[in-house]
């Protein structure tokens, strides 16, 4: 008799935590209906371009920064929500799975030499030797250590490099994306200085871009992606480099107020090339 009573308490027992385990395993639906943060979406198709249809082209390298109201979509969310990611922690992830491929950082910004997810959070990863004092007796100084890590939320810049061009099948002045890079922001002296991380390719981004949600301001019931972003150009941005013969910035040559004049007559000089074409 003790037997079975001990067997039933048991069975009981291990029946209570099977149901308290059921219970915590099932999350109450968030939401106007069940999301798993999932999507299955594909790059929104970009017109085909001949070489015989392009009858004038020009290079220009912009500057988004994630500060701007229009822009902060590409810095938020902080800590990653379901299939909710800031930008950088969608090409991080990706770079980790090798999905993206990344290149090295070069004068001409080509994308030449690969380099690993590893290798660039061990670049930014700092090592500083510094002598402090001890707090108690003996207060003699002592060798120590600070490491600094990787941290993506300084990360508050993006330059991308895209190629204007009018395509004269179509009549119209057309744009094309070719390489991202991500731009962190340091302080230095009590000054901020920017710092690119790596490029990578823009087509071949577009895959992992456009199954990354990013936050839409007006409906949140139709979520934008980072590829819906950039083909549709809901971002600010300037311009810091058109391809020239001395192959320079603006900054190189232009300071403070001029340089931002300058940004402004080579959008304005690439919109009136447009509109020179038509006569009414």
């Amino acid at each position: 008799m003790k037997r079975i009573v001990v067997a039933f308490l048991t069975f009981t027992l291990l029946m209570s935590f099977g149901v308290k385990a059921q219970i915590i395993d099932q999350t109450p639906q968030d939401g106007l209906y069940q999301d798993n943060g999932t999507i299955n979406a594909k790059p929104i198709p970009l017109p085909s371009i001949r070489k015989a249809d392009i009858m004038w082209s020009k290079r220009i390298w912009r500057e988004i920064d994630f500060r701007q109201k229009m822009n902060q979509p590409f810095y938020f969310p902080l800590e990653p929500q379901q299939n909710w990611k800031s930008f950088i922690t969608v090409v991080l992830d990706a770079l980790k799975e090798g999905t993206i491929t990344a290149y090295d950082i070069s004068n001409t910004d080509e994308l030449l030499v690969p380099i690993s997810y590893s290798e660039i959070i061990a670049r930014q990863t700092d090592t500083l030797h510094r002598m402090m004092n001890r707090p108690y007796p003996p207060y003699d100084e002592y060798d120590t250590t600070i490491y600094t890590e990787f941290d993506p939320t300084k990360v508050m810049r993006l330059r991308i490099k895209e190629d204007w061009y009018f395509d004269k099948q179509r009549s119209q002045m057309m744009v094309r994306i070719e390489a991202l890079c991500p731009v962190m922001i340091k302080e230095k002296n009590g000054e901020e200085v920017s710092e690119p991380l790596f490029w990578i390719s823009y087509p071949e981004s577009r895959d992992v871009l456009a199954k990354a949600l990013a936050f839409n301001p007006g409906n949140s019931a139709r979520r934008l992606t980072y590829d819906e972003i950039f083909v549709k150009r809901l971002f600010e941005s300037y311009i810091y480099k058109e391809q020239n013969v001395f192959d320079r910035r603006i900054t190189q040559y232009a300071t403070g107020v001029d340089a931002m004049l300058e940004s402004e007559r080579i959008k304005n000089q690439m919109f009136n090339f447009e509109q020179f074409l038509w006569q009414y």
